[in-house]
């Protein structure tokens, strides 16, 4: 797909990034938000945004690095509001199911439920890099920071989950 379509092809391709990316979009943001349908309502925040913005969207980076930044900042913006903050006491893991293949779904589900409580920052690395196979440079271009800091966040992330695997409990926030 070229980024030098005309503005007459502007619905034509956003359908089509619709149709690729939707499911990848619809992952991270139930991974981020913990609920599926506020996931869903951030992955067509998502589209609005990219459609309205589109004029502004340069090719500097791809197109699916381009959405999925949109999407971590309309979860951060969903995040932030004081009717998430209320309705995330409520919300159970249970109800973010995205179809998977059966028998992997019970280790797949600890380990998304350990890592949906690592902080913010190193969360949002974990999934960027191993959920949705971002190398290290993209992530820290979707996140707009360094590899280092991305490095740094991953390290970080491996050693509280490690002990939590080892039985311990302790989360920095």
């Amino acid at each position: 797909m070229s980024v030098g379509m005309g503005p007459d092809n502007k619905e034509e391709l956003i359908s089509q990034w619709i149709v690729t990316y939707e499911k990848d979009l619809l992952r991270l943001c139930c991974v981020y938000l913990k609920d599926t349908a506020l996931a869903e309502d951030a992955v067509q925040e998502t589209f609005l945004k990219a459609y309205k913005s589109y004029d502004a969207f340069r090719g500097d980076c791809g197109e699916k690095t381009w959405l999925v930044r949109i999407a971590i900042n309309v979860c951060k913006d969903m995040c932030r509001s004081a009717w998430f903050r209320m309705l995330r006491n409520a919300v159970e893991l249970d109800r973010c199911q995205i179809a998977e293949p059966e028998g992997k779904r019970e280790i797949r589900s600890a380990l998304v439920a350990e890592i949906l409580h690592l902080p913010r920052v190193c969360r949002e690395v974990v999934l960027l890099h191993y959920y949705e196979g971002y190398n290290k440079s993209e992530t820290a271009e979707i996140l707009g920071i360094s590899n280092t800091t991305v490095q740094r966040r991953l390290e970080k992330a491996y050693r509280l989950l490690k002990n939590v695997l080892k039985g311990e409990s302790f989360y920095e926030e």
